[in-house]
């Protein structure tokens, strides 16, 4: 009972977090809500005994990549965000609810096709060992992550790289 009263305390924390991170005009109260979120997933991976998971959660995506953000933002000079509204048009309004839909179907159709609700209600409550976890993340097999994690870290890279770029300030000439 206690773990189903902080899952839902859990999910109003982050699914409130995601709408105002949404609906806020104002950039760092955007990045506050999207470290809110992340801290709610976090709760969840220890709600969910995966205190590995959720470690990670926090150093990593609360962590690092809110902060990473968070420098982005600062490293825009103010007159460039001042005065930044966007207006919304019923053309890509509606085209974005049937694109949302779309989605949404799309991913219930995948789901019922390849009964994953039933497989994930019928699978045995196993430890997997820790050799096998570290296995698959520095193989580069198939269902091996050592190259997705490459990919992250240059694109990453590439990130610092350009905020560098944007904070240097242009010669007059």
């Amino acid at each position: 009972m206690a773990n189903l009263v902080m899952f839902c305390i859990l999910a109003v924390v982050i699914l409130g977090s995601a709408v105002l991170c949404v609906m806020t005009k104002r950039i760092m109260r955007a990045a506050t809500f999207l470290l809110f979120v992340l801290l709610g997933v976090a709760g969840l991976y220890f709600l969910l005994d995966y205190t590995f998971l959720g470690a990670a959660q926090i150093s990593i995506y609360a962590g690092g990549i809110t902060m990473m953000y968070i420098f982005a933002i600062q490293l825009v000079s103010k007159r460039t965000l001042q005065g930044l509204v966007e207006h919304m048009k019923g053309s890509r309004v509606l085209f974005g609810g049937i694109v949302t839909v779309v989605g949404l179907l799309t991913v219930a159709l995948v789901l019922l096709k390849n009964q994953f609700i039933y497989r994930a209600c019928s699978v045995a409550d196993a430890e997997v060992p820790m050799e096998t976890i570290g296995t698959a993340l520095l193989g580069s097999e198939k269902y091996q992550y050592v190259l997705p994690f490459e990919f992250i870290s240059v694109f990453l890279l590439a990130c610092i790289i350009g905020g560098i770029v944007v904070a240097r300030k242009e010669k007059e000439k």
